[in-house]
């Protein structure tokens, strides 16, 4: 069974070369992804509705979005220009997390190529993230009766801060991070379980750390997982913290699919963050979370 992977052209938005945010790297992972024969072809997302939307989002933030009349400060905090691709970007990569969730119950895995803006809260986006979408898309679940109680497995370098604040009051949700201890954001959220790690951590104790709160994960009775899979963990990020190996990432991918995958648990990945001093070595990094996504199949 071929793994289903969701991407669309849109995930690509125009934000100008120079831009801190490594926004080709969405591009170049879906040519990288069928290059290799690791996918052959792409399940195409339509842009999230507003009534998704709206349940982990005012509807003051998103038609402010929409209508490209957000203030400037919220502007700023997002980190990209409000132009008509980063709105059509936004919109369409949400709407891939929900479509990636629903193929995940039929085909027991399934992955978006983008993905895991944690830092958005209800009343606005931050840290490059427009809409959280791994929070629409769980509430699109348990809306409608998909999923019970969901979990959202956040590896990525940075707190998944807006996902903590979304859920904090629903029962429905459980959020782990585990994410470096003084990075972004330097006011950090209260997720249901957070693990804050030391600078520079090897792969080794990162692993070893992992397993030991996987395995407490393992003793609650969750019936779905988002996975954010952020690479921004590597020695050579540009903004991460942790001195984790190509190797470390790869075994971290495996470990947590598997995990789930294993006691058929319906598992939803998504990209999260990662900005490699290297272009092509962030792209390879990303690709790990789909190939051990397509070994499981």
């Amino acid at each position: 069974m071929d793994l289903p992977v969701v991407n669309h052209e849109d995930y690509f938005a125009k934000i100008g070369d120079d831009h801190k945010f490594p926004i080709n790297k969405f591009g170049e992972l879906a040519n990288y992804l069928i290059k290799k024969k690791i996918v052959k072809k792409f399940h195409q997302p339509y842009p999230c509705s507003e009534e998704t939307l709206k349940k982990a989002h005012s509807e003051n933030y998103i038609k402010n979005i929409k209508n490209k009349t957000l203030d400037e400060k919220t502007i700023k905090k997002i980190g990209f220009p409000l132009v008509d691709s980063v709105v059509q970007r936004s919109l369409v990569a949400t709407g891939g997390t929900v479509l990636a969730s629903k193929l995940a119950i039929k085909n027991g895995v399934a992955c978006n190529t983008a993905g895991g803006s944690h830092h958005a809260n209800f009343e606005g986006g931050a840290g490059y993230c427009v809409f959280n979408d791994v929070a629409v898309a769980a509430h699109y679940l348990l809306d409608r009766g998909l999923a019970g109680r969901i979990l959202i497995v956040d590896l990525d370098v940075h707190q998944g801060n807006g996902s903590a604040d979304i859920f904090k009051d629903n029962r429905n949700v459980f959020t782990f991070s585990m994410h470096s201890k003084s990075n972004y954001p330097a006011k950090k959220s209260t997720s249901n379980l957070d693990v804050e790690l030391e600078d520079n951590l090897e792969d080794t104790q990162y692993i070893k750390i992992l397993k030991f709160y996987l395995n407490q994960l393992n003793e609650e009775n969750f019936d779905y997982v988002f996975y954010i899979a952020g690479v921004d963990i590597h020695f050579n990020d540009r903004l991460g913290k942790l001195k984790i190996s190509d190797e470390g990432i790869r075994k971290r991918d495996e470990i947590v699919t598997e995990n789930f995958f294993s006691k058929g648990v319906p598992l939803c990945g998504v990209l999260g963050g990662g900005y490699n001093r290297d272009f092509d070595k962030l792209v390879e990094l990303h690709s790990i979370l789909h190939q051990s996504c397509a070994k499981l199949l």
